[in-house]
């Protein structure tokens, strides 16, 4: 045995609820996360622990994505959606009875959605608890994200704001999980010198940074980005490697790229004929993905596609797991013959949405890639056992860095997005000055400071600017802010002048109801 390999999926979502309508746009981006990604994980955990194939993976889950899986509103929406797409599957397959090739691609659009029923049922729509089945075997490491996905650095002239991103997702993963977590996702995987000390306050063992955070640290690292390394304040700093993120990755030789696997873009909600599809779109008739696609990428310099094989593509996805071993066993093999005193640690961290929702066969390539690694010279591990075999690390001062685009904060800090900081920043001078002020004296008052806690975790969370940022939907980034902004200050003002409306009030906590037992102590200055 060589070393070790330790994958990291992150996944996350933005809080999306709105019970003011019957259906909503973006509330769709966690019924395609559910069917796509979280599904498809928990069923390739169940084929490898049903065959004793060894594995370890470390999978973060965000506060606001927790939440909503939780959230009875959006289990029975989902339910909803999976059921529209379930019986537009089987009229697809009556419609293209007489089409062999895409006769069979409707056959495996409908056995996967009834498949995605199936276990959404056997764990009777309680994916948390289908999580921690697997954490509790031992096999998954679930880590909490910064509660809301808040961008620590824009924050740390306010560190009562810090800490109660930390503190509130450990509450949070305490009551999903039943135990205390062992490290920590770092929204943006985003670091500044100093951050640290709100983890070891926390009793967090580790966090993940972007290779750069710790090879530009300094002193420099004995082992560079193959070993962890201790802060100041003891808490340990895992880094990414770049050469097996670059085989997923990257848009030049990345495996997604590849074109057998199946065309994300080509969906049947804007493909089929609009008066037979416009029943399984929203009520508002516009066209939308639905998850149904009929093409594989083929040539992607070119407009022409081949109708999807799915059998074809599961079989490309396991000879690009076994390419992807192979060449980590020659990674791993080359570091140990560098590294004499310890084994080395290969990190490699995705967005765990990437596998199955942006590309379809990445659940097949990641079972078969802990498939080819039980044969391999390497084993899988996460970074809280690694810490167990290598208690004596390096101390370092983690350099400022990110995982987004050129490596540092440009992408939540650009001329698309700057303004909203001068609101966040007054918002949260707010919260603080009413969590430090007079002690609520009333049912009533107590429940509107936890409310105006949730409202500034929410307007907080990273996505709204990154959306900015890549001009996507920015209008409803733009008034989330907003909204959660205004729904604060009016609490402040109610508060401070004794005029709070209980009505109002229950309207905001119906929809901004993320962490249940929230409590806004959390931003009292004593706290930190």
């Amino acid at each position: 045995m060589r070393g070790y390999f330790s994958m990291i999926l992150h996944a996350h979502l933005p809080y999306v609820r709105h019970p003011e309508y019957e259906e909503f746009l973006e509330e769709d981006w966690l019924y395609e996360a559910i069917s796509e990604t979280y599904i498809p994980l928990l069923n390739m955990f169940e084929n490898l622990t049903r065959d004793k194939i060894p594995w370890s993976i470390t999978m973060t889950m965000s506060g606001t994505l927790a939440n909503m899986l939780n959230d009875e509103l959006l289990r029975s929406r989902y339910e909803v959606s999976l059921n529209k797409s379930l019986e537009l599957c089987r009229l697809e397959v009556e419609r293209l009875k007489d089409q062999e090739e895409l006769l069979n691609v409707a056959k495996f659009n409908l056995s996967f959605f009834k498949r995605a029923k199936e276990t959404f049922l056997r764990y009777n729509g309680d994916l948390i608890k289908a999580f921690k089945k697997f954490q509790d075997n031992g096999n998954l490491e679930i880590i909490p994200v910064a509660a809301t996905h808040g961008f620590l650095p824009f924050m740390k002239d306010f560190p009562e704001a810090v800490n109660a991103q930390i503190l509130m997702a450990k509450e949070d993963y305490k009551n999903n999980y039943g135990r205390d977590p062992k490290g920590i996702w770092l929204s943006e995987c985003a670091y500044y010198p100093g951050q640290d000390k709100y983890l070891e306050k926390n009793n967090l063992k580790y966090f993940i940074v972007d290779a750069h955070g710790i090879m530009f640290s300094s002193p420099k690292p004995l082992y560079g980005v193959y070993a962890p390394v201790y802060t100041a304040n003891g808490v340990a700093a895992f880094a990414r490697d770049l050469e097996s993120s670059e085989q997923v990755w990257s848009s030049e030789i990345g495996y997604p790229g590849d074109g057998a696997y199946r065309e994300f873009h080509k969906d049947a909600g804007y493909e089929l004929d609009y008066d037979y599809v416009k029943p399984f779109l929203h009520s508002d008739g516009v066209r939308r993905n639905i998850g149904i696609k009929y093409y594989a990428i083929t040539d992607k310099n070119s407009g022409e596609k081949r109708v999807y094989n799915p059998g074809a593509a599961h079989d490309r996805a396991k000879e690009h797991a076994r390419d992807f071993v192979n060449n980590r066993s020659k990674q791993i093999g080359y570091l140990k013959s560098l590294m004499r005193m310890r084994d080395p640690i290969v990190v490699s961290p995705y967005d765990a949405e990437l596998y199955g929702h942006w590309w379809f066969e990445g659940p097949v390539f990641l079972e078969w890639v802990f498939r080819y690694i039980k044969d391999s010279d390497f084993k899988s591990i996460t970074p809280s056992r690694y810490l167990d075999k290598y208690k004596v690390n390096q101390i370092v001062d983690v350099n400022l860095s990110s995982w987004g685009a050129n490596g540092y904060y440009d992408v939540w800090l650009d001329e698309r997005n700057d303004y909203v900081y001068r609101h966040l920043h007054k918002a949260a001078q707010k919260m603080i000055e009413l969590a430090n002020g007079r002690d609520p004296e009333t049912e009533l008052e107590e429940r509107a400071l936890n409310q105006a806690a949730r409202e500034l975790l929410m307007a907080q969370t990273s996505c709204w600017e990154f959306i900015m940022y890549t001009e996507t939907m920015v209008g409803y980034a733009k008034k989330k802010i907003s909204d959660h902004i205004n729904r604060l200050y009016k609490i402040y003002e109610d508060f401070k002048g004794q005029t709070l409306e209980e009505e109002w009030l229950c309207e905001i906590e119906s929809r901004d109801n993320i962490f249940p037992t929230m409590n806004y102590s959390i931003y009292k200055s004593e706290r930190l």
